[in-house]
């Protein structure tokens, strides 16, 4: 049987939550790391690599469970991304062609202030050791800022595997795009949350989605429809795990509030405890 490990969007806090809920399941006897295939996007692409490079899901989640307390930045110091936010849904609502769409976002995002690329390489690289690629299969994705064309990263793309995470992980407004062979990516994030569909030829798939509770609509729907029409290109048994009622009251709407990381962490490792069980049902 073929598995396969889908780990989506979700800022630092999804990376805190993400960790925790995989350590919690290990801890009762289920190791995601058995996957054949990890696929991350965004928050999930520096997760999934760090798992697909062999790092116990306990080390994973140690720096959020039990590293120092990060500082917390007011909200007021994010930048406005309502157009950024404007622009996802209008790609997605499939009014218009979505590469189009994704590459005025790129320009966007190639004029906004950010810190250098190789700063923002160096919050992923310092897990992810010299930029080999695991021998495991593991893809992240991101999005061409020139074209909009959408990209997804594999040990035979090339490019060194922080820089591809890093990609993965630099969304519009807030982080640089990331340079490789003359062009310039970011977040797969644009795309889609979870980007699952790309697990289609697995006979198990788990999808890990961060979903804050009480997403505005319009947001909700449009968002929800494309992740239907992901589910509905799987073949396999699927189970989805999104944040518990728990997990949701200490995470907030603001997965960028580093604040928010250790309490995430912890929630997840508790949901993970519990949610071992039925995920175990497709994955043994």
């Amino acid at each position: 049987m073929k598995k396969a490990l889908v780990l989506g969007a979700g800022g630092p806090v999804g990376i805190a939550w993400e960790s925790g809920l995989i350590a919690g399941m290990a801890e009762a006897g289920l190791d995601v790391s058995s996957a054949d295939f990890v696929l991350g996007t965004s928050a999930g692409s520096f997760v999934g690599a760090q798992l697909a490079l062999g790092r116990t899901p306990a080390e994973i989640a140690a720096p959020d469970l039990t590293g120092p307390l990060p500082a917390s930045g007011p909200v007021s110091d994010l930048p406005d991304l309502s157009m950024l936010i404007g622009k996802i849904l209008e790609a997605a609502s499939g009014k218009r062609p979505a590469a189009e769409v994704m590459a005025e976002i790129g320009t966007m995002a190639l004029a906004a202030p950010a810190i250098s690329e190789e700063e923002f390489i160096g919050k992923f690289s310092w897990a992810l050791g010299d930029g080999t690629w695991p021998s495991k299969e593991f893809g992240c994705t991101a999005v061409d800022t020139a074209d909009g064309s959408f990209r997804v990263w594999d040990r035979n793309a090339g490019i060194d595997l922080s820089r591809a995470v890093a990609s993965s992980c630099a969304v519009p407004g807030m982080y640089p795009p990331i340079s490789f062979e003359g062009r310039r990516y970011m977040d797969g994030g644009m795309r889609s949350g979870t980007n699952a569909d790309l697990a289609r030829d697995y006979d198990a798939v788990l999808i890990v989605m961060v979903r804050p509770k009480a997403i505005p609509s319009p947001i909700a729907e449009v968002f929800g429809a494309r992740f239907e029409r992901e589910l509905k290109a799987l073949s396999g048994r699927v189970e989805v795990i999104v944040p518990d009622e728990g997990s949701n009251d200490v995470m907030g709407m603001n997965l960028m509030d580093s604040s928010r990381r250790r309490p995430a962490a912890e929630a997840g490792l508790v949901q993970g405890r519990a949610e071992a069980a039925r995920v175990a049902e497709i994955w043994k």
